[in-house]
C-alpha cells in the first residue's frame, strides 16, 4: 500500500472524477492508493464493507470509505516472483468470490497463480477471532490445472442465481490466435466458462458437478464446463434482477465482444473463439456450426484493444442508468452501456472517457457502481 503523502496532491487524486453534461461524475471510494488493483466485490452478510484484490495477493477492506490497516488476506508468498519484478504479467490474484451465506458460514474463494505455473481456486474461511482478517492457514484447494504461459488466466469467479460457482478461463495464452485450438476443445479447461457445485464433494474432487450441466453425460468432455470457445473472459456477471449472464471476452487483433445468456436457458453454448473474433470469421479456420455470436462488438480503433466487462445497474446512485449494461475499455479508458431494445436488439452509447486503465468494476450489497483503475484508485458512480 502507498499512503498519499502530500496534501496538494491528495486533494488533486480525491477530486470527483465529473464527465459530460449527463450529470455522472465518480466519487472516491477510499482516500488510499492501492498497488495494481484488479477487482472489488461485497461479501453480501449486510457489512457493507467493500474487498479490493490487488494482483501481488493482497485483498483489503474498505469500510465506510477507510480502509482497514491490516489486510484481510495475504497470499504474496504463493505467487510466481514475475508478479513483483515490474514487467507485464497477466497473473497473480485474479479472482474473488464469498459464499452466498457468507454471514453464517464465513467461507470465501479466491483464484491465484502458483508458482508451479498452476492456476488455483481455494477456498479459505474467516478468522474466528477477528471478521476482517481471513484465517491464513484454512486454504483447501478446490481445483488446479497448468498453465504454462503467463497470459490469458481469465480467473473471474462469481456465484449466479442458482447457487453454483461459476469461473472464467482463458485461451491459455502463449502463441495468439489459438493456434492449438484450446477454447474448442471440451476435454480442456482452457477458454471455458466453469460451473461447479461447492456445497458437495464427489469422488477425489473437492466439489461436485451440477446436474444439469451441459456435457455431463460426454465422456469426451470435462464435466465442469457450462460455456466454450472463449478467448480470455476477463470479466463476466449476472444480472442481479433476472439471472440473465453477460460476458465480456478480451479479442484478439482488433474485435472486443460481450456475449449473453437469458437466465433459465441451457447451457453448453459456443461463443465461437477461435474461429470468430466477435461476429468476424477468422480466415482459413472452418465454422464449427451453432456458434452464438456476441450481443455486441468495438474494434480497436481509437486506442481500445482489451475490454473490461461491468453490470447491468440497478443500483440506487445513477437512476437514468437502471437497466443499463455498463462496461469500458482498459487501454482506452472509454466507458460505455449496452441497452436492450424492444426488438431484442441491444444499442450501445457512449457514456464517458476516463482516460486510464480500467481494470474492473464492482458492486456494493445494494448494487451500487463502483470503477477500479489499474493505477490504483476506486470510485463510486453517482448521478447529479
Amino acid at each position: 500500500m502507498k499512503r498519499i503523502a502530500f496534501l496538494l496532491t491528495l486533494c488533486l487524486i480525491l477530486a470527483p472524477l465529473t464527465v459530460h453534461a449527463q450529470s455522472y461524475e465518480w466519487l472516491p471510494a477510499a482516500i488510499d492508493k492501492f498497488d495494481n488493483p484488479l477487482y472489488l466485490t461485497n461479501a453480501g452478510d449486510g457489512s457493507g464493507r467493500l474487498f479490493v484484490v490487488e494482483q501481488g495477493g493482497i485483498i483489503w477492506i474498505v469500510n465506510d470509505g477507510v480502509l482497514v490497516k491490516q489486510p484481510f488476506l495475504d497470499i504474496v508468498d504463493k505467487l510466481p516472483d514475475e508478479v513483483f519484478r515490474g514487467g507485464y504479467t497477466e497473473r497473480g490474484l485474479l479472482g474473488l468470490a464469498f459464499h452466498p451465506d457468507y454471514k453464517n458460514n464465513g467461507l470465501f474463494y479466491v483464484v491465484y497463480s502458483r508458482r508451479d505455473k498452476t492456476n488455483v481456486l481455494a477456498r479459505y474461511h474467516v478468522s474466528a477471532d477477528d471478521p476482517n482478517r481471513a484465517d491464513p492457514d484454512s486454504e483447501t484447494i478446490l481445483l488446479s490445472y497448468e498453465h504454462p504461459e503467463m497470459n490469458h488466466n481469465g480467473g473471474m469467479i462469481a456465484f449466479g442465481p442458482d447457487g453454483y460457482l461459476y469461473m472464467a478461463s482463458g485461451d491459455g495464452g502463449g502463441v495468439q490466435g489459438d493456434p492449438p485450438d484450446y477454447a474448442q476443445n471440451k476435454s480442456l479447461l482452457f477458454g471455458k466458462l466453469l460451473r461447479i457445485d461447492i456445497n458437495k464433494t464427489e469422488g477425489e474432487r473437492q466439489y461436485a458437478i451440477p446436474p444439469d450441466n451441459p456435457f455431463v453425460n460426454d465422456p469426451q468432455a470435462r464435466p465442469e464446463l457450462w460455456a466454450y470457445g472463449l478467448r480470455n473472459p476477463w470479466r463476466f456477471s449476472f444480472d442481479r434482477e433476472t439471472g440473465d449472464l453477460f460476458i465480456a471476452d478480451v479479442g484478439w487483433g482488433r474485435w472486443e465482444e460481450i456475449d449473453y445468456q437469458p437466465a433459465g436457458t441451457p447451457g453448453g453454448r459456443n461463443y465461437g473463439w477461435n474461429r470468430f473474433e466477435g461476429t468476424h470469421a477468422i480466415s482459413g479456420r472452418d465454422d464449427p456450426g451453432g456458434v452464438t455470436m456476441p450481443i455486441a462488438e468495438y474494434d480497436h480503433l481509437e486506442g481500445a484493444c482489451s475490454i473490461t466487462g461491468g453490470y447491468l445497474y440497478r443500483g440506487p446512485g445513477a437512476p437514468s442508468l437502471r437497466g443499463k449494461y455498463i462496461f469500458g475499455d482498459y487501454c482506452s479508458g472509454q466507458i460505455w452501456t449496452l441497452t436492450r431494445l424492444a426488438d431484442d436488439q441491444w444499442q450501445m452509447d457512449t457514456l464517458m472517457n476516463m482516460h486510464t486503465p480500467i481494470s474492473s468494476f464492482g458492486e456494493d450489497e445494494r448494487g451500487g457502481l463502483y470503477l477500479v483503475t489499474y493505477k490504483g484508485y476506486i470510485y463510486r458512480l453517482r448521478e447529479y
